[in-house]
């Protein structure tokens, strides 16, 4: 037997012993009776994503996959979230599913008008996080003392969009995306006029809130705001139903009664603005409330259709009352 003969049987032995650690390595592990979720961090190694995937049993090797990931060159591209994998995923279905970030998503729209404690409804009907929670973080959560926002908390600052959350997404999280929504309002441009104006964010956006709570029509919403601002220079209540009708606790009354009931957002019984926002605007009600109508108005009577009659002295407003309670009696 030669030498080279001798040597043969042992590496043999060991490529076919690699091979088959390498087939076992690269075969997707059996289907998982859940999905086993997996959380990709923004700005961390692929070495690390493919070690949790490992420990998670998505993967056999964590070596193997982060060998093919840069080898293809597909690891430098892998998209942070949270990822839900069933098991049975190839090496290579794996990989593009973290390339197209093909994540856990929860898509959800916040509309104009909805206070903070209405948000938190809706988000928690949709799977994202407790109602409970998320008043809270609103309230005195890390985001709204970082932001300075103690003692009113962020209603008024929750952008309303169409958004896309992770069902694992802190409320904290979704406090932070949406009031950065509004934030990126606040351009150079935004920010002069509101100093021509005489205005800070949170009063900006307490009037762009009335705006919104009143304009049922959206040619209407720059009158709405001549005629606060109106009020405001010649001191004026401003007497605003929807002020009167906000409870942060999301309890609702009735108009006529709320209306004759002190508390400290009811503009029939304090003077000027109420202390903070009463629900969430949209940029419409915001662009009205930096670029209201020039009139004369002091008044407006809603009319049955959602749109309103303006009036310029009492004496009219009155009549207009009248017309609409006359039309209502003919109905």
């Amino acid at each position: 037997m030669t030498r080279r003969n001798a040597l043969g049987g042992p590496l043999v032995i060991a490529a076919i012993a690699l091979a088959a650690g390498w087939l076992f390595a690269v075969r997707p592990p059996d289907r998982f009776g859940e999905p086993r979720v997996v959380s990709i961090r923004r700005g961390e190694s692929f070495g690390a994503v493919a070690q949790r995937m490992a420990q998670a049993g998505v993967v056999r090797s964590a070596l193997v996959l982060a060998l093919y990931g840069k080898s293809s060159g597909r690891a430098a591209h892998v998209k942070p979230g949270d990822y839900a994998f069933p098991g049975g995923e190839s090496l290579a279905t794996l990989l593009r599913r973290l390339v197209n970030g093909d994540s856990m998503i929860i898509v959800i729209t916040i509309p104009e008008g909805m206070t903070a404690h209405q948000i938190g409804e809706r988000l928690a009907q949709a799977g994202l996080g407790c109602q409970s929670a998320f008043d809270a973080a609103v309230s005195d959560g890390r985001m709204v003392q970082a932001l300075g926002l103690r003692g009113l908390g962020a209603e008024g600052f929750l952008f309303p969009a169409t958004y896309r959350f992770s069902p694992l997404a802190k409320s904290d999280e979704i406090l932070g995306t949406m009031i950065a929504r509004f934030y990126e309002l606040m351009t150079p441009r935004v920010q002069t006029r509101m100093f021509e104006l005489g205005l800070d964010a949170q009063q900006l956006v307490t009037l762009a809130s009335m705006i919104e709570k009143e304009a049922q029509m959206p040619v209407e919403r720059a009158l709405i705001a001549s005629v606060f601002y109106n009020r405001l220079a010649v001191g004026m209540p401003l007497q605003s139903d929807p002020t009167a009708l906000y409870n942060r606790a999301g309890e609702t009354a009735r108009a006529v009664s709320a209306v004759r009931t002190a508390s400290a957002f009811n503009t029939y019984v304090i003077a000027g603005l109420p202390p903070g926002p009463i629900a969430n605007p949209g940029l419409p009600a915001i662009e009205a409330a930096l670029y209201p109508a020039h009139t004369d108005y002091l008044y407006f009577v809603a009319r049955h259709d959602g749109t309103h009659l303006f009036s310029r002295s009492f004496e009219d407003h009155r009549r207009a009352i009248d017309a609409m309670r006359r039309s209502a009696a003919s109905r």
